[in-house]
């Protein structure tokens, strides 16, 4: 089988408080991976180490069988693409001049027409060209998170991290945000990692699925292997159904567990 993104026993630590432990997983190219867990599970952690924007104390990443510690920085941009939960940064700029950030790994700090033509083609793919002299500050929250996508993917590289792309979004604009990516995986055969807290948008787009608990992996695997009740309440103490809507299992959660009762 064929690796695109491998992590071999990750370990990391905030001021010698352990977050992640141990942690190892590999990713066939083109895929659509999330990871799911608790509040403080490790999940935006492991994203951001493997986009070196922190580093592990020990073990390795690996792009196409190179560490992406010994890369340098544009390089690692050249590979890897990252889309922050949310924008932190202002950015005082319209959309086409926010996007075109993310051609800097190519083309340092000017950028041509074909550069700009990149960013248009893009802006089409997500259906926002209608917003592209918009100024980023004064669109709706969905519409920030399409133009970081579209950020993220002038970078053309091939691994795209997302950490909680459908946060702080309606519903109808989850589900917007999910169907770009899950095409964007499939068509553009990118491979796509990404962090979320909703188990059943995770199981309806994902080809697998990494459980985490106390920055530890619980399972692996396709979500109907890892979506179930036992490995529900013992992660979430949370009892809960699995039912099936076309052979993707969805979550009906029942009644919390009290924390004391699991070993």
């Amino acid at each position: 089988m064929m690796i695109k993104l491998q992590a071999n026993d990750i370990t990391f630590s905030y001021n010698s408080s352990p977050i992640l432990k141990n942690v190892s997983f590999d990713i066939p190219p083109s895929k659509l991976v999330s990871i799911v867990g608790p509040n403080g599970s490790g999940k935006s952690t492991l994203i951001k180490c493997i986009d070196r924007i922190l580093t592990p104390q020990s073990g390795s990443i690996l792009i196409d069988r190179k560490e992406v510690t010994r890369m340098k920085r544009m390089d690692v941009a050249r590979n890897i693409a990252y889309v922050p939960q949310n924008s932190l940064r202002i950015f005082p700029n319209n959309v086409v001049d926010t996007v075109l950030m993310g051609r800097r790994p190519h083309l340092g700090w000017l950028s041509s027409d074909d550069d700009e033509e990149k960013v248009w083609e893009v802006l089409r793919l997500l259906g926002i060209e209608d917003i592209g002299m918009s100024n980023f500050n004064e669109l709706s929250g969905g519409q920030q998170q399409k133009v970081l996508i579209a950020r993220a993917l002038v970078q053309e590289a091939e691994v795209l991290l997302l950490d909680e792309p459908t946060s702080n979004l309606d519903i109808w604009h989850q589900l917007d945000v999910m169907n770009i990516i899950r095409n964007l995986v499939d068509k553009k055969v990118i491979t796509a990692l990404m962090a979320v807290h909703d188990l059943n948008l995770a199981s309806r787009y994902s080809d697998r699925m990494i459980m985490m608990k106390g920055g530890r992996i619980v399972a692996v695997g396709e979500p109907s292997y890892v979506l179930t009740p036992e490995n529900i309440e013992s992660v979430y103490n949370v009892e809960a159904a699995v039912r099936r809507q076309s052979e993707t299992p969805y979550i009906v959660p029942l009644k919390h567990v009290p924390v004391g009762r699991r070993g």
